[in-house]
């Protein structure tokens, strides 16, 4: 046979070689391409659901969190008031006037008020959400030592602002490369580089063995990020609950503590009023006595009941020898999971709601 004819048959198997090669490629590519698509479009969906969902848990802290503060600033106006109407009722008696209120419950409620007051005078503007959603989280774990260890209420305020977010809660590191895959979405076009497309087609088909490669691990990446996303929501809807029920159980004991706040006031403002007419004042106190103990001791037993229900932690703390453990910024550690979230302190908490409503209930309205 001739050498050309040899020449040009072996070029057409040379040829027909690559462009099976290359068809090969391209259906590898294609195959690379179609996988990355459905993985980004999985990831994209439950990272979407993730983001509404930590919007409306971030939000119910937030309201949780200004609650808790409103709370707070009024324990130290009701006190002001109390202390105010003691001293009168004290002035024309030889015995010492005594509420029957344990002392550390007193303390304890002066403590956290405090805290609330200093938290509010610290945190304004913008910053204010975002700290009051800090403040549901670890405000209450950290309010009774705050006074007493001297911690800086400023520091404390730069704290729950600092932690408000759902990353810091769930996972640590979510929205920041915590899921296995450096920085969500991005990595995909990075895990699954498109390959080089070459003249022979042999290079075409390493290439595209290549991306299909990187397309399955990328796959991997994304199923597990969309679990642990998954993982995620659970725990940002049993946050979200908890929170939910934790501002019911306030709110409803709060309004009760605001009946007996209303009637010291009208108590204090009749009083006033007397100041400038012709009466006797002294037998016109003498009068209420009964009453102004009545409200103020009931005031102060609602107030230990909120006091006990917001320093509860909404999640499990970490303690050595019965005390909460802290880190080297005086934060409270928590307790994590396998997947590195906080653990809701669901038994805790549902003890003390329950508590909370039976004793405020034992506790008559106005």
């Amino acid at each position: 046979m001739p050498l050309p004819i040899i020449i040009g048959a072996a070029a057409l198997a040379t040829a027909a070689y690559g462009v099976k090669k290359g068809y090969d490629g391209y259906q590898k590519h294609s195959e690379a391409d179609e996988i990355v698509k459905s993985a980004k479009s999985r990831y994209e969906r439950k990272k979407s659901a993730f983001d509404e969902q930590e919007a409306e848990t971030t939000l119910v802290l937030e309201m949780l969190g200004k609650k808790e503060l409103e709370i707070g600033q009024s324990f130290g106006e009701f006190k002001t008031l109390a202390d105010k109407l003691l001293q009168q009722l004290q002035a024309n008696r030889q015995n010492k006037l005594e509420i029957r209120i344990p002392k550390h419950e007193l303390q304890k409620i002066e403590s956290y008020s405090y805290t609330a007051v200093g938290v509010l005078g610290t945190v304004v503007g913008a910053g204010a959400a975002g700290a009051a959603a800090g403040f549901a989280v670890y405000g209450g774990v950290m309010a009774l030592g705050a006074a007493s260890t001297g911690t800086a209420i400023s520091s404390l305020a730069g704290v729950a602002a600092t932690n408000a977010t759902l990353a810091a809660i769930g996972g640590g590191s979510l929205a920041t490369g915590g899921l296995g895959m450096a920085g969500g979405t991005a990595i995909l076009s990075a895990a699954v580089a498109a390959p080089i497309l070459a003249i022979a087609g042999w290079a075409y088909n390493s290439h595209g063995e290549e991306a299909l490669k990187n397309a399955r691990k990328a796959d991997t990446e994304v199923s597990e990020a969309v679990g642990k996303l998954g993982r995620a929501i659970e725990q940002l809807i049993l946050t979200e609950e908890y929170a939910r029920k934790i501002k019911v159980v306030l709110s409803s004991i709060y309004g009760q503590f605001n009946q007996y706040f209303d009637s010291l006031k009208e108590i204090d403002s009749f009083l006033e009023d007397l100041k400038g007419r012709t009466v006797d004042k002294e037998a016109e106190l003498a009068k209420l006595n009964d009453e102004i103990i009545r409200i103020i001791e009931n005031g102060y037993a609602l107030a230990a009941i909120l006091v006990d229900v917001i320093t509860t932690p909404i999640f499990k703390v970490k303690k050595v020898n019965g005390e909460v453990l802290k880190d080297e910024n005086d934060v409270p550690v928590m307790e994590r999971d396998k997947d590195d979230f906080m653990i809701v302190n669901e038994t805790n908490l549902d003890k003390i709601l329950i508590k909370a409503r039976s004793d405020a209930g034992g506790i008559a309205a106005i």
